[in-house]
Order: structure tokens, then C-alpha cells, then sequence
């Protein structure tokens, strides 16, 4: 496999690229992106076997269990970040590694349900939260201790939106490849 390959296996949507203007139209539309999420996933993922959800679903990447559980990790991670965003001012967040995270055992062996179920009350919530702030809690911000970069929750939202459905481009590119139902 070349690089080229490798890249759009890694990126089947491409890299996230922030607006250079966070207008209404696209706060909202990533929003409901975010909204909509877990169902798309549950719609891709509650059907496949346990051999199917234990397929990576690129050469050394993580296996479609382990792509749905750190969707639910990374997003109660930003529900947290924007919370402490709201209630402090620029607070320095905790990082985790979410490649560790990713090998432990609820990661590689826990079936998917109860992590969609967690993602749908999840994205309820995110949903409803960002639906509700005001311009100047989209200017808000946090710090991330890793490149010590400041993230204002207009950013966030773009980037989760993209993140969500990146992670379903694995899956769905690997379902198309895989020619699964």
C-alpha cells in the first residue's frame, strides 16, 4: 500500500479544515450534524457481527469496536470542554491519550450497545447545549496542555462535527470495501 492510499484510508473525508468565518448557518448545520451522529452510526454498526466489529478498518488501525468506543470518549470529552469552557474562564483542560485509551479491555472487547446508547443520550446533550449559546459563548474558550493552543467552542463544534463523521467514513469506507450489508 502506498502513501497516497494509506492517506485516504486515514482521511476518507479529508483533514478538517476550520471556516475562515464561523457564520450562523454553519454553527447550526454542524450542530445538526452532531445531533444526527448516532443514529447514522447505529444505522452503519448495530447489525455487523463480532468478527465484522473487530475488522481495523484500515493496516494497523483500530478496529470498528474501538472506532465506536472512542467516538463516545472523545465526545464526553468535549461536552466536558465546553462545559469548563462556559463555567471558567479559558480553563486549561486535561489531555488523555487516546491511543491507550483505545487498548483497554471495555475498548477491545465491550459490545457496542450500551456505547451507542451513551452517544445518543450524549449528542442530546450536546446538541441542546450548543443550540443554546449565545455569540458570546461561542468566543469562549479553553487551553489544550499538548500544544498549550487556545479552542473557542466555535471551533469545537466545526471539529466535532467532522470528527463524528470521519470516523463513520472509516467504517462505511470498510463496509464498501469489505462489499458488508
Amino acid at each position: 500500500m502506498n502513501e497516497s492510499d494509506l492517506e485516504k484510508l486515514k482521511y476518507p473525508i479529508g483533514k478538517f479544515t476550520a471556516p475562515s468565518i464561523y457564520s450562523p448557518e454553519y454553527i447550526s448545520n454542524n450542530i445538526e450534524e452532531i445531533a444526527l451522529f448516532p443514529e447514522r452510526l447505529k444505522q452503519e454498526t448495530i447489525h455487523l457481527s463480532d468478527e465484522q466489529l473487530d475488522t481495523p478498518y484500515r493496516p494497523d488501525g483500530w478496529t470498528v469496536r474501538q472506532v465506536i468506543h472512542h467516538c463516545a470518549e472523545s465526545h464526553m470529552n468535549c461536552f466536558i470542554r465546553i462545559k469548563w469552557a462556559l463555567t471558567e474562564n479559558n480553563p486549561v483542560i486535561k489531555a488523555y491519550d487516546e491511543v491507550l485509551w483505545a487498548d483497554l479491555p471495555d475498548d477491545l472487547e465491550m459490545p457496542i450497545e450500551p456505547t451507542i446508547y451513551l452517544l445518543e443520550g450524549l449528542h442530546f446533550r450536546l446538541a441542546f447545549i450548543m443550540k443554546n449559546l449565545s455569540e458570546a459563548d461561542l468566543e469562549k474558550s479553553f487551553i489544550h496542555p499538548e500544544n498549550n493552543t487556545e479552542y473557542r467552542i466555535k471551533q469545537i463544534i466545526g471539529s466535532y462535527a467532522w470528527h463524528g463523521n470521519h470516523h463513520l467514513a472509516h467504517i462505511t469506507s470498510l463496509k464498501k470495501y469489505k462489499n458488508w450489508k
